[in-house]
């Protein structure tokens, strides 16, 4: 069989270095390209060399350093721009890595504002603070990400609040808190007031689900900072817990069990990347319907994240909670180690569960490593719950829809893919 002139590309080393260029068309230097690849230096610049003879490349001196610039109206770009993928977050301009650093970088400052009535770290779900002898009030802050194109496109703002306010309540929720109160923040550059009231509209739809008083925001006009139509999204909630009830993971210990609870979908993480992949890469409209699906996409990417406050509760009536985690960005595996003691790691089964289609949809088409799949988005499970062996199955009674996806074992906080 001849492999058409695309197809050699990608058999060849070129594969991540175009992958860069088409996430995103601005010019690179050497070193940036170095950093968004996996390749030694040299066959970096072996591989700009050459493709800029085929005329894919072009480049340019600038100071000391030359640049490299994807020539868009070559030919092949449209038969590459399907085929070569970003093979990650990083490459679709979301980089966990930096954001894990930030926060490791600026814990000196933000912890020499504590007090005495501060009981948690930086980077917990939720930072809590004592009120008196018995309660603290648990707060969270967050925003819905790039899910917000989505919004943009197809013209829906009312299920968007909804999102802001689940993804918030579940936050809290991993600690023990039930939601008091929200506020919003919504910035725009020219203030659409239709616009505005749906968004609020679903914003107190989910408060109320949720038992939360909306008591304020900001709506603030900022004319040259936005794109017509677009706007930004943001909040705080602010719940209680009685410090006897406060969830932190330390009683989790190698033989507990991890249930996960199925998500909706993409819920608020990992957009960045799946919109490169599913509309610029692969070509897909936000009305086309994939066989994947049971919807069109558009619809399947605005599915409200889901509020899992009220299933959690019920079964903490029941059973005694070790530790849960909300699996927002950094998927599985980033966010179940955020409550585990030092000396424990947790193995998970990824064929417990049967993967969601449009995970399977976005892997396929974007080529993506399983275990970036894994680090980057739900991959169907929203909520995961550390539990004694012997609560499992008055668990799963009580939480028809449960799944036993792993255990805890000795180790040293880490996730397991097994």
């Amino acid at each position: 069989m001849i492999m058409s002139k695309s197809e050699t590309l990608l058999k060849r080393k070129y594969t991540e270095i175009l992958a860069v260029f088409i996430a995103d068309t601005k010019p690179y230097y050497v070193n940036e390209l170095i950093d968004h690849t996996s390749l030694s230096p040299k066959i970096v610049c072996d591989a700009l060399k050459e493709l800029e003879g085929m005329g894919l490349l072009s480049s340019e001196k600038r100071a000391n350093a030359l640049y490299y610039t994807l020539i868009q109206n070559h030919p092949l770009v449209p038969a590459l721009k399907k085929l070569v993928v970003p093979l990650s977050y990083k490459a679709a301009g979301v980089d966990i890595d930096a954001a894990n650093l930030a926060v490791q970088k600026m814990k000196k400052y933000v912890q020499e504002t504590f007090n005495n009535n501060v009981l948690s770290n930086v980077g917990s779900f939720g930072g809590l603070y004592s009120i008196d002898r018995d309660n603290a009030l648990v707060a969270s802050t967050d925003g819905v990400g790039t899910k917000l194109k989505v919004a943009f496109a197809t013209k829906k703002h009312d299920t968007i609040g909804q999102d802001l306010v689940n993804h918030c309540v579940n936050d809290i929720l991993v600690m023990g808190a039930k939601p008091l109160f929200f506020l919003d923040y919504i910035g725009t550059g020219k203030l659409e007031p239709n616009t505005i009231v749906e968004i609020v509209k679903g914003i107190a739809k989910a408060c109320k689900e949720n038992g939360a008083a909306l008591i304020g925001g900001e709506t603030a006009e900022m004319p040259g900072v936005y794109k017509e139509g677009e706007y930004d999204l943001a909040s705080c909630i602010v719940g209680k817990v009685k410090k006897a009830n406060i969830i932190t993971g330390e009683s989790i210990k190698p033989g507990d069990i991890v249930l996960g609870l199925p998500s909706n979908g993409l819920h608020t993480n990992g957009y960045s990347l799946a919109l490169k992949v599913l509309l610029d890469h692969a070509g897909l409209k936000l009305s086309s319907k994939p066989s994947q699906l049971n919807c069109t996409l558009g619809e399947e990417l605005l599915k409200v994240h889901r509020s899992y406050l009220k299933s959690i509760t019920q079964l903490q009536k029941a059973i005694t909670v070790k530790g849960m985690a909300h699996i927002t960005g950094g998927g599985v595996i980033e966010n179940i180690p955020r409550i585990l003691p030092n000396n424990a790691s947790v193995e998970i089964n990824k064929n417990s569960w049967k993967t969601p289609g449009i995970f399977q949809l976005i892997q396929e088409q974007g080529k993506i490593e399983e275990q970036e799949m894994f680090r980057v988005f739900n991959m169907g499970i929203g909520f995961v719950v550390i539990i004694e062996k012997k609560d499992v199955n008055k668990a799963k009674s009580l939480l028809k829809n449960s799944i036993e996806i792993g255990k805890v074992v000795e180790g040293n906080k880490k996730v397991n893919l097994i």
